[in-house]
């Protein structure tokens, strides 16, 4: 008999305590579900950071259906083309002049002259003798005064090796060439979200005479090239540390990996790297940090022990997170999250001896389309998974980490929870949009 792929309604296999869970998969890989939930960034908003640039993407007509639409919805389709691929480009082995004419075509209808056109090619490309070598070389004879990078929408590779966002994070920067180092400037690179401005890191780097850089700051195609110029490379996310990586290997820029966390001797501990690498004094945040613990010591009691439901997107470290939040005295109930982190496992083994009943839920599951409530609930979530899966609209609308590091950035998130809890957001509205942060015309 037929049955509908996710139909039964029993939790096994998509939900577990963190007791009998494994790490880091706590569930099998399989068909995959993706909930209405959009904040999070894809390939296409990460492009747009680059200034002066134009994004061209070369696949068939399903998969150019989401692109298009990211494009649309936050208002940038006048940077956005797209090439069909038909069948005929595929059996006749024309692939190549179609590439070579088709980008050519795009550029020359364009209203105004990119600095750099992004090119983003598909898994057909992959299945296909196609020579890329071949189509940017014609491609940079033939506008020479346009930079060409090559960029990769390959779902079918999101299981092996890097990541289409590890790959795309580091082709972010391959534009960059190398030029004399200024030894007073730095960058931070691989975030999708803008650094808040208030945090620690940013005065420690500025406060020890240099010039801080990301691509938020970058107001023309030049002032993105002139980041090659930088002597160390700053790193808060994984994900942007294969870039880094790349960076280093490339054109020598050392970096320094400073982990997103919650940990109060974590964040420490990152401070003193930079300090050391700035040839600095490390700055006394013994205000910094009592201030962040008073944030938290207060949000606890204006919560009480209302349940707390958060989720992978809200942060990259989100079993350092929810470690903080239960040490505060928070009633952490469930964590959405399919995967966690390798230098989360100490987090996990925490939380697995000391709240062993904490329900692990995945969010990728198809299963879970039909165990999401329908009725509002009594829950304060954090992220926009954990929201949509709790039934709540009480809850913290962020993605990413939200550019909130280190203790300014707990006490940031500590007042979001509070006003989370008091004042109920249009969970529906909010949660659709594609891109935390970015422009939306929903």
């Amino acid at each position: 008999m037929l049955r509908r792929v996710g139909e039964e309604r029993n939790t096994e296999g998509v939900k577990t305590t963190i007791r009998e869970a494994a790490f880091p998969a706590p569930f099998y890989a399989g068909l995959e579900y993706s909930s209405p939930a959009r904040g999070t960034w894809n390939i296409v908003h990460t492009g747009m950071l680059i200034p002066e640039s134009h994004q061209i993407f070369v696949c068939a007509l399903g998969c150019l259906r989401g692109v298009v639409l990211t494009a649309a919805e936050m208002n940038a389709l006048d940077r956005y083309s797209s090439i069909q691929i038909r069948e005929e480009n595929v059996l006749d082995g024309g692939m190549e002049e179609l590439m070579i004419d088709g980008v050519s075509d795009v550029i020359e209808k364009l209203k105004y002259r990119p600095r750099a056109i992004l090119l983003f090619i598909s898994c057909q490309h992959f299945f296909l003798a196609y020579d890329q070598k071949l189509v940017f070389s014609a491609l940079r004879e033939r506008f020479s005064d346009i930079r060409f990078v090559d960029c990769y929408m390959i779902p079918t590779l999101r299981k092996s090796g890097l990541t289409p966002d590890q790959k795309m994070r580091i082709q972010m920067y391959r534009m960059w060439e190398e030029r004399p180092k200024k030894n007073r400037k730095i960058n931070l690179i691989g975030s999708n979200l803008q650094l808040a401005q208030d945090c620690e890191l940013i005065s420690m780097v500025e406060d020890a005479g240099y010039e801080f850089w990301e691509l938020h700051r970058c107001r023309t195609f030049d002032d993105y090239l002139a980041m090659a110029e930088s002597c160390l490379n700053l790193a808060i996310e994984p994900m942007a540390v294969p870039a880094a990586e790349d960076l280093k290997k490339r054109l020598g820029q050392d970096y320094l990996y400073l982990t997103f966390s919650y940990d109060f001797d974590e964040i420490e501990e990152n401070y003193r790297r930079l300090a050391d690498r700035l040839g600095t004094k490390k700055p006394d945040f013994t205000e910094e940090k009592e201030q962040a613990r008073q944030a938290l010591l207060h949000a606890r009691e204006v919560i009480g022990d209302t349940p707390v439901t958060v989720d992978y997107t809200f942060t990259f470290r989100i079993l350092s997170f929810a470690r903080m939040l239960l040490e505060y005295g928070f009633r952490v109930t469930e964590i959405f999250a399919d995967a966690f982190l390798p230098e989360d496992e100490e987090n996990f083994r925490w939380i697995q001896e000391n709240y062993p009943e904490i329900v692990i839920s995945a969010t990728n599951r198809p299963r879970m389309r039909f165990l999401y409530p329908h009725e509002e609930r009594n829950v304060l979530a954090v992220g926009q998974k954990a929201a949509y899966f709790s039934g709540t609209d009480h809850f913290v609308n962020a993605a990413e980490g939200g550019g909130w590091y280190g203790y300014r950035g707990i006490r940031t998130v500590a007042g979001l929870m509070e006003e989370a809890f008091t004042e109920k957001k249009d969970r529906k509205a909010l949660i659709q949009k594609k891109g935390y942060g970015c422009e939306s015309c929903i």
